[in-house]
């Protein structure tokens, strides 16, 4: 276990990667010892200074959500991070990659909270009767420290997030199953990645209950209004200047966006 002093570097070193667009050494080399609930702690601070500053917290993102993820890191569960006003891009702008260090987007649905989730032994079903409407989602991903990354490293680093896009149709959660959300991601013009979203844990709505249950444990909950991002259904897809995204969501619609 780490000391506040540490955790507190940790997290400052991680601010100066994201500002200056200059990756950090690895975490858990710096700071051997380094454990997930420091990382948490890490985030947490990270988080904090964040807010203090003036931003507004938006909602949470859920990561590695598959099982194939999961053992590449060493874990057998999600991870999450927090998603901040200052991380939210419309449908169809141009991005910068100047501060980006290793642009990466997966695709996504984002559950829109209609009512507060606290756990613990929050549902799948009570998911789907507290989210108000469910939207197509990118997830733009970025590494603040430097690869290979352990689990430690990637949940200090708020979870890889660094940017969602919103975009196409919203429906009701009980309109449409779920499960059979399909989504085909095309990097100019070419197909890179496709997927159904029953490949987050079954049911994307699981990784929600799972998010309000964690959290619970801090004496936390996911509040109404906040916006949800249950978890890549593709793998990830690299990005850079000049590249467009856009993400095929069917009856959905879809979401495009621009990198420079």
């Amino acid at each position: 276990m780490l000391n506040e002093q540490d955790r507190a570097r940790a997290a400052a070193l991680l601010l100066e990667a994201e500002l200056t667009g200059v990756p950090t050494g690895q975490l858990a080399q710096a700071f051997p010892g380094m454990e997930i609930a420091d990382a948490y702690a890490i985030q947490k601070c990270l988080i904090d200074r964040k807010l203090a500053g003036g931003a507004r917290l938006r909602g949470h993102k859920i990561g590695l959500t598959s099982k194939a993820m999961q053992s590449t890191v060493g874990i057998d569960e999600p991870d999450y991070g927090h998603l901040l006003d200052s991380m939210f891009f419309q449908d169809g702008q141009t991005i910068s990659t100047e501060k980006l260090i290793v642009p990466r987007v997966e695709v996504e649905l984002a559950f829109v909270l209609g009512k507060p989730l606290r756990g613990p032994g929050v549902s799948l079903f009570d998911v789907l009767d507290a989210t108000d409407y469910v939207v197509p989602a990118l997830e733009i991903i970025d590494g603040r420290s430097r690869y290979p990354r352990t689990i430690v490293d990637n949940i200090a680093d708020n979870a890889a997030c660094a940017g969602i896009i919103l975009g196409g149709r919203p429906v009701r959660p009980m309109d449409v199953d779920l499960r059979w959300v399909g989504a085909i991601l095309l990097k100019n013009g070419v197909i890179e990645e496709s997927g159904v979203s029953a490949a987050v844990m079954g049911h994307p709505a699981l990784g929600i209950a799972w998010l309000a249950n964690k959290l619970a444990l801090h004496d936390a909950g996911l509040e109404a209004g906040h916006i949800v991002l249950a978890g890549s259904f593709t793998r990830t897809v690299a990005v850079g200047p000049g590249d467009t995204l856009h993400a095929d969501y069917g009856k959905l619609g879809g979401i495009s966006v621009h990198f420079s």
